[in-house]
């Protein structure tokens, strides 16, 4: 509580200040100020501006005219402009209420969901609404007046699709990740290793209708252009990401603590690997351990693994703190603890409690020490699901020898 009163009373006095500049000066919803060009440009019908950097920064200055100087290099798919292209009708700030509600109503909405999936947790709803409410993955969304809202919702419908066993529906789910292709990295990996074609399938048919929408909108060469636009990624990240200790993956973990830009692509490369094949290990090895705990697995690898993401898109990890918790609850309150090491539910606990506040010492102590905390217990996190994972398995062949015996 006292966390979400400070977080959120910050916010507010910051807002509060007239105009659309907030009381540090900088734009209020900072990055919808993007998609709200985009919107305008998809408005227009203006294909050759989706990817043209002077040209969107020159319509921001002119329809948000507290935006001039402002500069985005754009990287969403052709899709996205049309998304928001009705916002875009709309004054900045009134689109801006709009969608930060919206985006606000999704994340409650996802939680809600999950909350009431968690049987553990039906007797903390207070609890569990005052902690969705004080996390800072959902407070940097609103800050930022971000996306990732959306790429929660997505995760969260695969989640109850692979529940009620309609892998392919989980798939179309997923599918719809294409708008941060960076975030369906990891569930590509895992599925194709793990040979689950129809959720492959679902994946592969939801990306292609949703750019087959801006095809025949814009024409073919606005996908073209996109994938050009991803292939010269590289040469943008300083850009992409001005404020690296905002970041919380893999790569910018090794890029904080390494200086140059070789080896640290080369042991982000290879430590992805290595959170991939836990993962997959979760997933193919391990059939008898709960959804829950696999799901989180592939959430947190889904962050860990991704070439480019900001604090704000943390929110996605929202169900892995509702399912790991109603697992360790049921877990301390099972009188059958045959399937758990010594204290492995302790150390668990305690690993996803500090997670949970990480994000808030990503700017201040990544800043100077160059170490982001956050990637280290995610990391952790991983390797825990995987050793009970292993743990299940060695329970089951014994239960499965008794039985033989």
């Amino acid at each position: 509580m006292i966390l979400a009163l400070c977080l959120w009373s910050v916010y507010v006095w910051n807002v509060a200040a007239p105009g659309l500049l907030d009381r540090n000066g900088n734009l209020k919803g900072t990055d919808f100020s993007h998609l709200y060009t985009l919107g305008s440009v998809g408005l227009a019908h203006r294909m050759a501006d989706l990817y043209d950097t002077d040209a969107q920064a020159e319509l921001t200055a002119r329809r948000i005219p507290a935006a001039a100087g402002i500069r985005y290099i754009p990287m969403y798919p052709p899709q996205v402009s049309m998304f928001f292209a009705p916002l875009a009708a709309l004054p900045y700030g009134a689109a801006l209420v709009v969608w930060l509600v919206l985006s606000a109503l999704l994340y409650g909405l996802c939680c809600f969901a999950l909350w009431r999936a968690c049987p553990t947790l039906r007797n903390e709803r207070l609890t569990v609404l005052l902690l969705a409410i004080a996390f800072p993955g959902f407070f940097h969304l609103i800050v930022w007046g971000q996306t990732s809202a959306m790429a929660l919702a997505c995760f969260t419908a695969a989640f109850f699709c692979l529940r009620d066993e309609r892998p392919f529906l989980a798939g179309l789910a997923l599918g719809c990740l294409i708008f941060k292709p960076q975030l369906g990295i990891a569930a590509a990996f895992v599925f194709a290793y793990t040979r689950a074609w129809r959720v492959m399938a679902g994946g592969i048919l939801s990306a292609a209708a949703q750019l087959a929408v801006p095809a025949s909108y814009y024409g073919p060469e606005c996908v073209r252009a996109w994938m050009r636009t991803l292939r010269n990624v590289v040469y943008n990240t300083p850009v992409l990401e001005p404020k690296p200790y905002q970041a919380h993956s893999l790569r910018m973990f090794w890029s904080l603590l390494i200086p140059g830009r070789t080896v640290p692509f080369a042991v982000y490369v290879l430590s992805s690997v290595v959170i991939l094949g836990l993962t997959a290990a979760v997933w193919s090895h391990r059939p008898t351990l709960p959804l829950g705990l696999r799901y989180s697995s592939l959430l947190v690898a889904s962050v860990l693994v991704a070439p480019h993401l900001i604090v704000y898109d943390l929110v996605i990890l929202a169900p892995v703190f509702l399912l790991l918790s109603d697992w360790l609850i049921d877990v301390s309150h099972s009188s059958s603890l045959i399937a758990q090491p010594p204290g492995s539910a302790s150390y668990m606990g305690v690993v996803l409690y500090l997670a949970y506040l990480s994000p808030l010492a990503g700017g201040p102590i990544a800043r100077w020490t160059h170490l982001q905390i956050s990637v280290v217990l995610m990391s952790v996190l991983v390797w825990m699901i995987w050793r009970e994972g292993r743990s299940w398995s060695l329970v089951a062949g014994r239960s499965s020898l008794v039985v033989g015996r």
